[in-house]
């Protein structure tokens, strides 16, 4: 489902975690889906009961990626995030970080890919102060969107 303000999703965390639920958060832009994703969600799923993926808005993915991106519409990306079966609720975030959704939201765990360090996450900070944690899981070699769009030039190059 996708939660159009922060305030619905706060009131159904709040719900979720009196009926003894485990809230995990993860963020990302998402940009142009594929496997990479779609295991990284799982994954994250697999953490707990709920999963709340915050997704960069796109004047904040361009303040991240450049110019240039994102390629589809935060509403479009919105939609397909939201139709993972891993997914439950998705929510547009403006700022770079998702901290101060972070802080509203109080997850109880946060996940990030295989490429970051979690101790490195400005993200890490604030779970350590709510009492949750931080949890990098696996890396999926070569399945990430920079690499999906190298390949796509490279095929128009030939």
């Amino acid at each position: 489902m996708i939660c159009k303000d922060v305030a619905e999703l706060k009131s159904i965390v709040e719900d979720s975690r009196s009926r003894g639920k485990t809230i995990v958060f993860t963020n990302g832009c998402f940009d142009i889906l594929h496997v990479g994703h779609v295991r990284y969600l799982k994954e994250a799923k697999a953490l707990g009961d709920i999963l709340i993926v915050g997704l960069n808005s796109d004047r904040s993915v361009k303040k991240i990626k450049g110019d240039k991106r994102p390629f589809l519409h935060e509403d479009e990306r919105a939609e397909l995030v939201d139709a993972l079966q891993s997914v439950d609720y998705v929510i547009l975030f403006s700022e770079s970080t998702p901290e101060k959704l972070m802080s509203i939201l109080k997850p109880d765990i946060h996940v990030k890919g295989g490429d970051y360090v979690a101790e490195d996450l400005p993200e890490y900070e604030v779970m350590k102060q709510l009492g949750g944690r931080t949890v990098v899981v696996c890396n999926i070699e070569g399945k990430s969107t920079t690499a999906f769009i190298k390949k796509i030039l490279e095929m128009e190059r030939k």
